[in-house]
């Protein structure tokens, strides 16, 4: 069996290395990823495996095939070969790596893993198995009740997966860290949400995320509770909380929508963004420490649980590729939409 040698284990969730963090989970449902077909999942159905929440443990919930486990589990194999599942990814995109996760997984999981990639226009199973397979992570090793951070060796873009388990067992979770492309090909001169997960956006840096990460602030839809936005602690000292977004692609943005759903008590006072053009390849730390940043929107009063728009505010600063979103002095936001043009 051959080993990946881009391989990190942690039994707990820890700081992502860089690769992860400047990427999208491209196996996300909220944007549209799903897993299609597992060969095997008699003890824990493979949709579980997707979900954006982390595993949990329930003891002592059984279900009719047995102890309920929160991932993907299949059958103990009494037979050659081994289990398999397809996943469509969310959006068509290239892959810089993976977690596989076996959180509470200890005696059941699986004891190696292997993934294949392939672009397809049809989510139909006898056409995924008739398609090219190219691997793009080899056999690798896994342990129980571990986070696997693992080096994808292609830079091609994919539409489909399919995970490969030896022989058999169970993932708690699969995230598939990469960048979506071809995302703004057709939107023409049309107004588009540059900064949407689902379009390429994605968090770079915040000074804080005590209670909710910045990645929940492109998320799809409105936030569902408090829990699904960005949230700061409490802050006790001078100065306001920020974090910076790399938009999908370079526009120029003309509508903006700050949205403090489900945040009262707790909501900022006021808000202001910034923006900037940043040339491909800028270090991150350029980028968070050292650039000038001009106001594209001035400080603003928000007030709880609702949808703040912005149009005759926003200054005319040209396409832009990177926001600051400041909050002043700290608090939640659970939606940011930054709407305008592509840049041609």
């Amino acid at each position: 069996m051959s080993h990946n040698t881009g391989s990190i284990r942690i039994a707990e969730p820890a700081v992502l290395p860089e690769w992860a963090t400047r990427s999208v989970d491209l196996a996300n449902p909220r944007i549209g990823a799903k897993a299609l077909y597992a060969s095997d999942d008699f003890f824990a159905e493979v949709s579980r495996m997707l979900n954006p929440e982390p595993a949990q443990f329930i003891p002592g919930k059984y279900d009719d095939n047995g102890k309920w486990m929160d991932g993907w589990e299949t059958r103990r194999k009494r037979t050659t070969g081994h289990d398999w599942c397809f996943v469509k990814l969310g959006r068509k995109g290239t892959i810089r790596g993976f977690d596989v996760d076996t959180s509470h997984f200890t005696g059941n999981y699986a004891p190696a893993v292997s993934i294949e990639a392939t672009v397809s226009d049809s989510d139909d199973t006898a056409a995924l198995k008739d398609a090219k397979w190219v691997e793009i992570l080899p056999s690798t090793s896994l342990s129980g009740n571990s986070h696997h951070l693992l080096r994808a060796n292609s830079d091609e873009a994919f539409t489909h997966l399919r995970v490969n388990i030896y022989p058999d067992g169970g993932i708690a979770r699969l995230r598939v860290y990469g960048q979506p492309v071809g995302v703004f090909e057709n939107v023409g001169d049309a107004l588009v949400d540059l900064v949407a997960l689902e379009n390429g956006g994605r968090p770079v840096a915040w000074n804080d995320a005590h209670f909710g990460t910045a990645s929940n602030l492109i998320l799809p839809g409105r936030g569902i509770n408090m829990g699904d936005g960005w949230e700061t602690r409490r802050r006790r000292e001078p100065g306001s909380d920020w974090c910076i977004l790399q938009l999908g692609a370079a526009g120029t943005i003309e509508k903006i929508d700050v949205d403090t759903a489900h945040f009262k008590g707790n909501y900022p006072d006021r808000c202001s963004i910034q923006a900037a053009f940043v040339e491909g390849g800028t270090d991150q730390s350029v980028i968070t420490q050292s650039m000038f940043w001009p106001v594209l929107l001035p400080e603003q009063k928000l007030s709880m649980d609702a949808i703040h728009s912005f149009t005759e505010q926003i200054a005319k600063l040209g396409p832009v590729t990177h926001v600051r979103l400041n909050i002043i002095p700290d608090g939640g936001v659970s939606r940011l939409r930054l709407w305008g043009r592509v840049e041609k």
